[in-house]
């Protein structure tokens, strides 16, 4: 037990396989572990490298694992596929992440703090409202213009399909109208939810200076600056502002071969909340120019005049998440590089 350095863990909701393997990458032992066996196992071993994939639960037992002097490592499960062998079971899983998890150029995902996760999951929940919320709406609509009744996509078509059932006289079943009701109950609801949430969301940003920081950027808001603290690693894991664009997925999707570039779409391999609102706060700051103008000569101004607004709006996603890097690294407000020119 003394020589084992990795310890592999496939991760499960009451049976855990593990996986020991020596320096040499021999294999030591193979056991399958029940929910209760598990911590007092790894808490009798003498201290090594734990890796799991990062997965549900990854994290909350990553922080447990850690507090017993162990190294913890958390894969991507797309990078610890490569190496299961032949058929797909725990055992072959466990062994995989193990042999990954030996790899000098694997690349390991950073444990997430109470806080991050905390601040994700009121994040997620009020993203969820939201879609529920316009799920339900998009249904009623649906079903009263079966018989007539036409809203527009908007809180205003709501607003008209309210008034068509409070019209004396609207010639809907009384069956219909009450259904609808329950309808518009259930978005009060949900809608009453998003906005306690929302105040959340503002009360946590209040209190933190990194969202304060990155809200003095134009095009990023509160719910970007929060995804960015709450689902972004420590910057310090990053070498450069284009490690984390390429983390993000805000980079070309390469199929090079022959010594040939051969560059595509954006590869979306990375967090895809924060890239989705870095392109829509890309995407504001595009309409605002266009509204109000942009000075004469600009990068933005030049590559408007070239090439679509979406390429334009990706384009400069990727330059902001560059920014945000340097920003965070450097502990600095966002400064103008037109300004400071």
């Amino acid at each position: 037990m003394s020589e084992v350095t990795i310890i592999g863990v496939d991760l499960a909701k009451q049976v855990f396989q593990v996986h020991g393997a020596r320096a040499d990458g021999s294999v030591a032992f193979r056991k399958k572990l029940s929910r209760a066996q598990f911590m007092p196992f790894l808490a009798k071993h003498p201290q090594c490298t734990i890796a799991m994939e990062a997965c549900a639960t990854a994290h909350g037992w990553g922080r447990e694992i850690g507090q017993l002097g162990h190294e913890v490592k958390l894969i991507p499960p797309q990078y610890v596929k490569a190496y299961v062998k032949r058929q797909k079971n725990d055992k072959a899983d466990a062994e995989a992440i193990t042999e990954a998890a030996s790899r000098p150029t694997m690349r390991f995902v950073e444990v997430k703090t109470v806080e991050q996760q905390s601040r994700a999951m009121l994040f997620r929940s009020r993203k969820m409202f939201i879609g529920q919320r316009t799920q339900s709406i998009n249904a009623l609509r649906g079903h009263l213009a079966e018989y007539g009744v036409i809203g527009p996509k908007s809180k205003a078509g709501l607003k008209k399909l309210i008034a068509a059932l409070d019209a004396e006289n609207n010639g809907l079943p009384n069956l219909v109208c009450g259904t609808a009701r329950m309808y518009l109950e259930h978005i009060d609801t949900l809608s009453t939810k998003i906005s306690d949430l929302t105040k959340q969301l503002e009360s946590v940003s209040k209190s933190s200076g990194t969202v304060r920081r990155l809200k003095t950027m134009p095009g990023v808001g509160l719910q970007t600056a929060l995804a960015i603290e709450a689902f972004a690693p420590d910057m310090s894991c990053f070498k450069r502002g284009r490690d984390f664009a390429a983390w993000l997925g805000l980079v070309p999707l390469q199929r090079s071969t022959g010594g040939k570039d051969r560059l595509g779409k954006i590869s979306k391999m990375g967090q895809k909340d924060i890239r989705s609102l870095l392109i829509t706060g890309a995407m504001s700051v595009i309409t605002a120019a266009t509204r109000f103008g942009v000075r004469k000569g600009s990068w933005l101004a030049k590559m408007l005049d070239r090439k679509p607004k979406m390429l334009v709006a990706i384009t400069l996603a990727n330059r902001m998440a560059r920014a945000i890097w340097a920003m965070l690294t450097k502990q600095e407000n966002y400064r103008n590089p037109e300004a400071m020119a």
